[in-house]
């Protein structure tokens, strides 16, 4: 059965080009973002890794640890950071794991046998403090990811979880959330000062609490 949304994370033990990664204690109180990747020297897999290092400040902003993950061994690993480095004009800091087994992308459901019977797809897993899973994302080994989005994806999880809100269609930071339907109006006037835009009973917006 594949990881639905709130399971907890499959912990585990991997070598990476950071050093052995004990995954849970890794992530400690973070945030994390798990990704996997087809093969090591391959175009969209390096740009990806790539876009993801240009962002690594963003990540941490937001108290994110991201992690990549090849089924390829160590070694082919630390070679093709250096070409990610060359070609993306980025420096590589955070950690590709090994798993030439396959034990950690078998667990996280990683290989899809009708799309490759050895390679995974890319998956991306976002994963909370309490090392639940809070989103899932699969692309097809052709189509790269947008890696702001899962920056935008954070944004409103990290929101939500604090705040009795939602986030409407294309949110981005900053921007007016929607009050969840749980509360009540009468409530809602008082749990969020800075207004409340009722534009049906059940479709209220409010400024971003945190803002």
């Amino acid at each position: 059965m594949s990881l639905q949304l709130g399971d907890i994370a499959p912990d585990f033990t991997a070598e990476s080009t950071l050093g052995t990664i004990r995954f849970h204690e890794y992530l400690g109180t973070s945030w994390g973002v798990l990704f996997s990747h087809p093969a090591d020297f391959t175009p969209v897999c390096t740009t990806e890794l790539g876009r993801t290092a240009g962002l690594q400040e963003e990540f941490e902003k937001r108290n994110v640890k991201v992690l990549a993950l090849s089924v390829d061994p160590l070694d082919k690993h630390f070679e093709w950071i250096k070409d990610i480095n060359e070609t993306q004009h980025v420096t590589v800091g955070f950690p590709i794991l090994a798993n030439p087994d396959k034990s950690i992308a078998n667990a996280y459901g990683m290989i899809h046998p009708n799309a490759s019977e050895t390679f995974t797809v890319r998956s991306l897993f976002i994963i909370g403090p309490d090392k639940k899973i809070k989103l899932t994302i699969t692309y097809p080994a052709s189509t790269g990811r947008n890696f702001v989005e899962v920056l935008r994806v954070i944004d409103s999880l990290q929101l939500t979880a604090n705040f009795s809100v939602a986030t409407p269609a294309n949110w981005v930071n900053g921007e007016d959330v929607i009050v969840v339907p749980a509360v009540k109006t009468e409530d809602a006037l008082i749990k969020f000062p800075k207004g409340l835009k009722i534009v049906k009973p059940y479709l209220r917006y409010t400024p971003q609490p945190n803002d």
